[in-house]
């Protein structure tokens, strides 16, 4: 635990500890990603989406994309509260799906 006078954040870095102590982890996982592949056009795309928290347990929401099977690009956005963060995700999956990109579920 940090034993840091005001700064004690009453979370431990120890394996059997560390269950349940962090409030800020998500509840629930967002990963999305999305295929479009046409033959006719040479086409073979992906689009990936994940919110996760950071080490300091602030989400960031994750972007990848690029050709199947080849170097991807990727960005990341950094948020303070997790709404935020959850409704790009969904503006995001949206204009993915306003375009007809095939969404599939990733565990």
């Amino acid at each position: 635990m940090n034993r840091c006078g005001k700064t004690d954040s009453k979370l431990s870095l120890d394996l059997h500890f560390s269950i349940g102590d962090s409030v800020a982890m998500l509840a629930q996982p967002y990963h999305l990603y999305i295929e479009r592949t046409d033959a006719t056009k040479n086409m073979a795309r992906f689009y990936s989406l994940s919110i996760e928290p950071t080490l300091f347990g602030t989400p960031c929401l994750t972007r990848r994309w690029g050709r199947i099977g080849s170097g991807r690009q990727s960005m990341a956005y950094h948020f303070d509260r997790k709404e935020e963060a959850v409704a790009m995700f969904l503006d995001l999956l949206w204009t993915k799906r306003a375009r007809g990109d095939v969404v599939f579920c990733r565990d």
